[in-house]
């Protein structure tokens, strides 16, 4: 697909092509370097939380959640690892494509490809709306990826079973 290229599934499921730089929503407040090397420690983080939640016998909605974490976190590393090595630049007018000689960014530089995007719904706000009435509004206008799915899903799963949540790292904490 061309950058930014979109297929609409449904009315509000469509396929969109982008590529985010940075981190959730596009937002890039730390140097991608930082970003990279911070996404790879949180991975041996989780790695060893999940060794000693499976060690002392953690509640397995809890590993599985904080699983969910580590998959998303991993794919979206690899993205960022790989991609701009792999593959030549994505432009609106050409598409990226597999490279065995130089790709877009170097080792750790590269951009997070996200496709996924449900606009709920769209259109014109009422008028009566303070501030905002009268102009044009996208519900859910985020485009994001797998792993990103799969980091949220956990996300909710963990405030839902806070208390499993707490009960797992009490289990850690034990010797």
């Amino acid at each position: 697909m061309l950058l930014h290229e979109k297929i609409v599934i449904l009315d509000w499921f469509h396929i969109h092509f982008v590529e985010n730089n940075g981190m959730a929503f596009g937002t890039e407040f730390l140097p991608k370097i930082v970003l990279s090397l911070f996404r790879i420690v949180m991975i041996g983080g989780l790695i060893w939380l999940l060794r000693k939640m499976y060690q002392k016998n953690a509640p397995g909605i809890i590993t599985t959640a904080f699983s969910m974490v580590l998959a998303g976190a991993i794919g979206n590393i690899l993205d960022g690892m790989f991609y701009g090595v792999l593959f030549t630049e994505s432009t609106p007018f050409s598409l990226a494509n597999f490279t065995s000689s130089e790709g877009y960014s170097s080792f750790l530089y590269g951009k997070v490809v996200d496709m996924l995007s449900f606009p709920l719904w769209e259109g014109t706000l009422p008028n009566w709306i303070p501030f905002v009435g009268g102009s044009y509004y996208e519900f859910f206008r985020y485009i994001f990826n797998i792993a990103d799915s799969a980091i949220t899903v956990a996300f909710f799963i963990l405030l839902i079973y806070n208390k499993k949540m707490s009960q797992a790292f009490r289990l850690i904490e034990k010797k």
